[in-house]
C-alpha cells in the first residue's frame, strides 16, 4: 500500500530550494572563487576542509526558510573561510524576506557589511568596496523586504476577502433563517384564522338545521380558497428560496375586510383606524397579524363579546389596541381549542420590529391586546 508524505512546501518551491542549495555549495569551493582574491586568508584550503564547509553551507541553504538566522551565520562563515559570496547574497535576501522587520534587517545588514567589506576594502579601497558591498549586502536585503512585505499584504488581503465572504454567507443564512421564521409565523396566523372561520361557519350551518345552507357553504368555500391562496404563496417562497412573497401581504388597508369577516360570525367589532402617513410594509403586516390573532382569540374564548379595534399613527410609532368585553359563559365554554402559541408569535413579531406587545385580562372580565410599533427611521414603502 503506497504511503503518502505531506510536504511542508509545494514541489516547485522545494525544487527551487534544492537548486539554490547546490549553487551555494558549489560557490563555496576554491574552484568557484579563489580565496586569494577577497578572502580573509590567502591560502589554498585542503579537501578535508572545504568539502565539509561547502556541504554545511548547502544544507543551511536548504533549511533557510525555517532557520534563516543560522543560514546567515553559516553563510558569513563560508565567506570568511572560502569567499562564498553567493550564499551571503541569498542569506541577506532570506533574512529580510522572512523576518519583514526593518530593525532586524538593518542590524543583520550592518554586521554583514562589516564582515564582507573588510577584505574588499583592504584589497581595493573604498571605491572598490562600496559598490560591491551595496550589491552583496544592501540590495538583496531591500529586495527581500519588498517581497516579504508584499506577500504579507497579499495574504492579509486574501484573508480579509475570505472573512468578508464568510460574513456575507452568515448574513445570508441568518436572513434566510429569519425569513423562514417569518413565513412560519404567517402560516400559523393564516391557518388559525381561516380554519377557525371555517369551523365556526360549519357550527353555524349545523345550528341552522338546513336553513341558509347555500349561503353558509359559499362562505366556507370562499374562506377555504383564501386560505389555500395564502398558504400557496408562502410555500412558493420556500420552494423558490426567495425572500420576496409572490403576492402582496395584508396591511392596514385590509383591516376592514378582516373585521367584516368577524362581524359575519356575529361578533360586534368597532374599527377605528387613523394611520395618517403610510407606514412601512413590514409594520403594516405586523399590525394586521396582531389584529387577526386578537379577533381569532375573541371568537374562540369570548364569542359575541363587543370588541374595539383602534389603530393610531403617532409621531414616530403606531399604537394598536384590541379590547373585548366579557363574553357569555356559554360561548366561553364552547370556544375553539388553541395551541397557546398565537400571542407568543405576534409578540415576537412585534419585538423584531423594535416594538412592544402587552396582553392580559381586564378587570371587567374582558381581554386587552396593545401593541406599540416604532416607525421612525423606517423607509416608507
Amino acid at each position: 500500500m503506497p504511503i503518502e508524505v505531506a510536504l511542508p512546501f509545494p514541489v516547485p518551491t522545494r525544487v527551487a530550494d534544492g537548486v539554490l542549495a547546490v549553487c551555494c555549495a558549489l560557490t563555496t569551493t576554491p574552484f568557484a572563487v579563489s580565496g586569494l582574491i577577497y578572502g580573509y586568508f590567502r591560502w589554498q584550503p585542503p579537501l578535508w576542509f572545504w568539502l565539509p564547509t561547502a556541504i554545511l553551507v548547502g544544507v543551511a541553504a536548504w533549511f533557510r526558510r525555517r532557520h534563516q538566522w543560522w543560514f546567515a551565520v553559516i553563510a558569513l562563515a563560508g565567506w570568511v573561510a572560502l569567499s562564498g559570496i553567493f550564499a551571503v547574497v541569498l542569506a541577506q535576501y532570506t533574512v529580510a524576506e522572512r523576518t519583514r522587520s526593518w530593525r532586524l534587517t538593518a542590524v543583520g545588514t550592518f554586521v554583514t557589511l562589516v564582515v564582507v567589506g573588510v577584505p574588499i576594502w583592504r584589497l581595493g579601497g573604498f571605491d572598490a568596496s562600496l559598490p560591491q558591498c551595496v550589491a552583496v549586502c544592501v540590495a538583496p536585503a531591500l529586495l527581500g523586504l519588498y517581497v516579504g512585505t508584499r506577500r504579507e499584504l497579499i495574504a492579509e488581503m486574501r484573508e480579509r476577502v475570505e472573512q468578508a465572504e464568510q460574513d456575507r454567507d452568515l448574513r445570508v443564512q441568518q436572513a434566510r433563517s429569519d425569513e423562514r421564521a417569518q413565513i412560519a409565523r404567517d402560516m400559523h396566523d393564516v391557518v388559525t384564522h381561516r380554519v377557525s372561520l371555517m369551523v365556526l361557519h360549519a357550527t353555524a350551518l349545523e345550528a341552522t338545521r338546513g336553513r341558509d345552507v347555500t349561503t353558509v357553504a359559499a362562505r366556507i368555500g370562499t374562506i377555504g380558497r383564501a386560505a389555500l391562496d395564502e398558504l400557496r404563496s408562502l410555500v412558493s417562497v420556500l420552494r423558490a428560496d426567495s425572500a420576496v412573497p409572490l403576492t402582496p401581504q395584508p396591511g392596514l388597508a385590509d383591516l376592514a375586510d378582516l373585521v367584516d369577516q368577524t362581524r359575519a360570525l356575529g361578533v360586534p367589532v368597532v374599527l377605528d383606524v387613523n394611520s395618517g402617513v403610510p407606514a412601512p410594509a413590514l409594520v403594516q403586516q405586523a399590525v394586521y397579524r396582531v389584529v387577526q390573532e386578537a379577533l381569532t382569540n375573541v371568537r374562540k374564548y369570548a364569542g359575541d363579546a363587543v370588541t374595539q379595534v383602534r389603530v393610531r399613527r403617532e409621531t414616530d410609532l403606531i399604537r394598536l389596541v384590541v379590547l373585548n368585553e366579557a363574553g357569555t359563559e356559554i360561548e366561553r365554554q364552547g370556544g375553539l381549542p388553541g395551541g397557546g402559541h398565537g400571542l407568543l408569535g405576534i409578540a415576537e413579531r412585534i419585538r423584531l420590529l423594535g416594538g412592544e406587545l402587552t396582553a392580559g385580562p381586564t378587570s371587567g372580565g374582558g381581554f386587552l391586546v396593545e401593541a406599540v410599533v416604532p416607525v421612525a427611521g423606517e423607509s416608507e414603502r
